[in-house]
């Protein structure tokens, strides 16, 4: 029998923008059972790999925050691991649209590490031109802009396993139908029929997350029919969309205002299907937006 062909060592260099969600990918492939390094500097990835072959595949995580970082270095480090014997190199590329990064940098406070004495548009755009080269070599690409980490995540199970995610994540969110339907939500549901406790003065200031307010929505007699047909509808569908290979399912609630009826409800939701086992995050899309000084319904 002729003796096996040694199996290559995986290697991959995970890049991308700030904020594009290449510390999420890192946490990926650790899940996958990749040894991972972030922002190691480049210089010193030949010595981590001289000696024995790594018993596990490698993920290594390299941006501008790398102190020897530069295009060139990173084509180096490629050019140099394809020379290797026994390597199998990818260069994983994360990005997302500008005006997606700076609305990430926005919701985080964060300062960008190219300009921190600048707005995170100008640093955004400086990494955006210092990175085209690394994207334009790029093995695998993938745009975050309309991503969940759930998505991400599935994306990166596909790709580096070769199977379909075995699982099927949900979110469940709830909004306000004043502010538009949420991007990227799969079912919808209209949940503005129910009592509305913005019009009870010690409930206005609350939300759907608080006894009180629950209680208030739940004694609404509509309230046990539709939640149990919406939770035999929601049952029924998960296995059928998983079986299917969908590896992310968005569940949206809506309500006038966003913040009683489909706040509830949605909580009401998250906790049932997360009690028979399913992967479930919830999301409050406009529960923090100011209610005191709204006239209308909420």
């Amino acid at each position: 029998m002729p003796p096996e062909t040694p199996k290559s060592q995986t290697i991959v260099l995970v890049t991308g923008p700030s904020g594009a969600g290449r510390s999420t990918a890192i946490k990926v492939f650790e899940d996958l059972g990749f040894e991972t390094i972030d922002n190691l500097p480049i210089s010193l990835v030949p010595r981590l790999l001289d000696g024995p072959a790594l018993e596990r595949p490698l993920a290594l995580g390299l941006d501008i925050r790398n102190r020897d970082f530069s295009p060139e270095r990173v084509a180096e480090l490629k050019d140099q691991l394809l020379a290797t014997g026994g390597i199998d190199p990818h260069l994983f590329y994360v990005d997302a649209t500008a005006d997606t990064l700076i609305r990430r940098y926005s919701e985080t406070r964060r300062r960008h590490p190219l300009a921190p004495d600048q707005t995170p548009r100008e640093g955004i755009m400086l990494e955006t031109k210092l990175l085209e080269p690394v994207r334009a070599q790029a093995d695998i690409l993938i745009d975050t802009t309309t991503l969940t980490p759930h998505q991400l995540r599935a994306d990166i199970v596909q790709w580096f396993t070769g199977e379909e995610a075995s699982f099927l994540a949900v979110t469940v969110e709830s909004f306000s139908y004043k502010r538009g339907l949420p991007r990227g939500a799969d079912l919808v549901w209209d949940c503005r029929f129910l009592n509305n406790p913005h019009w009870e003065p010690d409930l206005r200031t609350k939300n759907g997350t608080d006894l009180e307010v629950a209680t208030f929505v739940e004694g609404d007699p509509k309230y046990q029919p539709f939640v149990t047909k919406l939770i035999d509808m929601v049952e029924f569908l998960l296995p059928a969309f998983r079986a299917e290979g969908k590896a992310h399912l968005a569940l949206a609630m809506g309500c006038t205002g966003g913040k009683h009826r489909s706040v509830a409800v949605a909580e009401h939701l998250r906790k049932t299907l997360a009690n028979k086992g399913w992967q479930v995050s919830i999301r409050h899309r406009d529960i923090e937006r100011p209610a005191s000084g709204e006239r209308k319904a909420s």
